[in-house]
């Protein structure tokens, strides 16, 4: 595999596999969340494209009055920082503040399909970006540019089930972090850590690595993968 960050999935759920963000913030133990990503030293996060619009951007989305498509692969730094906090938004939909002077700025992946105007949108607010990938994005080529270009070398993937399990699909996660709350959801059809795989697909293996337990009896588990 060419060079690439070493990526954990980093979740927080209750008992049942369960992560929606307003049942996880009622868990005991959820600042123990953040504490355990502060622990596995990846100062670079990614996002989903339904993370990001729940979480970090503003509303509405981008309408280009000029269509013209990028069509190729790219990119651009539009700042050095220590560590990103990268969206993966395939169309080029979200709208953003501005990323001037940020300690952790913005960077967006999408593909080459996303018009040039929202590129030039990313440029203003001094985002930087990625387009990679044709029908979809290159989630490998991208991260090889994530790596030898921005110069990512670890990231913790902090999004929801359809990005998580891209990523799995992918092969690119070496890592799952998993902090288990003292809680059980139970209710219907709500998101879980991985999820949208057919019913043929086979298991991914896991090698544990660490059990740590918190006093709000939270359960730190970390496995590494074993794709085979």
């Amino acid at each position: 595999m060419a060079d690439k960050p070493y990526i954990i999935c980093h979740m927080m759920m209750s008992l049942d596999g369960r992560i929606d963000c307003a049942m996880t913030e009622q868990l005991p133990g959820v600042t123990d969340y953040y504490n355990t990503l502060n622990e596995l030293n990846t100062p670079n996060t990614l996002s989903g494209r339904n993370t990001a619009e729940l979480e970090m951007a503003e509303p509405g989305v981008f309408k280009p009055k000029d269509k013209t498509v990028l069509g190729k692969e790219g990119f651009l730094k539009n700042s050095n920082a220590q560590g990103y906090e990268i969206v993966v938004d395939t169309k080029g939909k979200l709208l953003w503040p501005n990323a001037f002077n940020m300690k952790k700025p913005y960077l967006i992946i999408t593909g080459e399909q996303v018009t040039k105007e929202y590129l030039n949108y990313l440029n203003q607010k001094n985002i930087s970006w990625i387009a990679c990938g044709t029908e979809k994005i290159n989630l490998l080529r991208s991260m090889e540019i994530l790596y030898t270009e921005f110069d990512v070398k670890r990231l913790s993937i902090v999004g929801g089930p359809a990005i998580n399990t891209a990523f799995l699909n992918a092969g690119l996660i070496d890592e799952v972090s998993i902090l288990i709350g003292a809680g059980i959801d139970g209710r219907k059809e709500m998101p879980s850590v991985f999820d949208g795989r057919n019913i043929n697909y086979p298991l991914t293996h896991l090698n544990l690595l660490s059990v740590k337990k918190f006093g709000s009896n939270a359960v730190w588990l970390r496995y590494k993968t074993e794709y085979k």
